[in-house]
């Protein structure tokens, strides 16, 4: 059976020269658009409940954090209910990048799903749905087996 490993990688990488290319006016990199966005879509939430949602790691998730938050995109306030942590929210020049952000998403989806039907698209991004959630699930338990 052949591999969707290798066309998953491909993709991925020739979506983040395409999205770099339409972001680099903003200086916003392949690797922080997501946290951009996600933060945008969920003000308030904290950098550990951000890694868990996207399924990143926590290094990466604060170094790209860092970065927005460097380039003015993001501020953190501690969290009035534990001062150990700290929320993410967007500035106002974060709110004012997300829809640019968003037209250059939409630009790269549209090339990416050109001659492919709506069904078509939406079924193959629920087949990677599934493909993600067995693997991640398997990873769980491994690091269950591994921690005892």
């Amino acid at each position: 059976m052949e591999s969707y490993g290798k066309y998953i990688s491909a993709i991925y990488r020739h979506q983040q020269i395409l999205i770099s290319a339409e972001l680099a006016p903003l200086r916003i990199g392949s690797g922080q658009y997501i946290f951009l966005m996600a933060i945008a879509g969920r003000e308030g939430t904290s950098q550990k409940a951000l890694s868990e949602d996207l399924l990143i790691d926590k290094t990466t998730t604060a170094k790209a954090i860092a970065k927005l938050e460097a380039e003015g995109y993001v501020r953190r306030e501690t969290d009035p209910s534990d001062n150990r942590y700290q929320l993410l929210y967007l500035t106002e020049t974060g709110r004012d990048a997300v829809p640019k952000v968003q037209e250059a998403l939409n630009r790269i989806r549209g090339i990416s799903a050109a001659g492919i039907g709506e069904e078509e698209y939406a079924a193959a991004l629920g087949t990677l749905r599934k493909v993600l959630r067995n693997l991640s699930e398997e990873v769980r338990h491994g690091e269950r087996r591994f921690e005892g």
